[in-house]
């Protein structure tokens, strides 16, 4: 508060459960020891921290929609000058869906969505792509058919948000692309009651 022209001074309420998505989920073990004078430039450092990795995934995002940009571009190019070869293979690549003759590994990313893990879901939403590209490399060294691989992203809210949001699975998919597009619809919400792991945990089991 100040008269107009004046120096003034400001105070900034805060509710302590909402600091739990910069200190993480045990933020009511540390809040106590941070409260005083302190308290300000400690949140910055953890906020800041958040920022950089946040950053650091978006920027795996950003080259991976390039490559995707380029190749459409390509493929685009192809059409326009009637390379049908080479229109075949971007087509044939784009649709290819896991090998049925083979054994398949499976792996569930089970995730807590609520209020305070909106990076979290971020960063799997800006990675996943590139976790597909490290996985196929895996396997190709290793001798394994690269389209042997799924993953399903499940997750999971507190348990008074209701039927439609308390668990929310993607299809079984072997590629990121599909995964990403999945994530593009998931908000975080909620963080003011129980959360719903046993729910998550069936759900895996189910698949099993």
């Amino acid at each position: 508060t100040a008269r107009q022209g004046d120096s003034g001074s400001f105070r900034m309420i805060l509710l302590d459960k909402e600091l739990e998505w910069v200190l993480g989920s045990n933020w009511n073990q540390i809040l106590p020891k941070i409260i005083g004078t302190n308290l300000y430039s400690e949140l910055h450092k953890e906020r800041t921290i958040k920022y950089e990795v946040k950053c650091k995934s978006k920027e795996l995002s950003i080259e991976q929609c390039k490559k995707e940009h380029n190749l459409s571009k390509e493929f685009m190019k192809s059409i326009i000058e009637s390379k049908i070869e080479q229109v075949k293979q971007f087509l044939f690549i784009q649709n290819k869906g896991p090998n049925i003759n083979t054994t398949k590994s499976r792996t569930i990313l089970l995730m807590d969505a609520t209020g305070s893990m909106s990076s979290l879901l971020s960063a799997a939403k800006d990675t996943v792509c590139t976790m597909f590209e490290r996985v196929s490399i895996i396997l190709k060294e290793k001798g394994f058919d690269e389209n042997c691989f799924e993953m399903q992203f499940v997750v999971y809210r507190d348990y008074d948000c209701g039927l439609d949001k308390i668990l929310e699975c993607s299809n079984w998919e072997s590629k990121g692309s599909n995964l990403r597009t999945f994530m593009n619809r998931i908000n975080s919400s909620g963080g003011q009651g129980n959360e719903a792991i046993e729910i998550g945990l069936w759900n895996a089991v189910q698949e099993v």
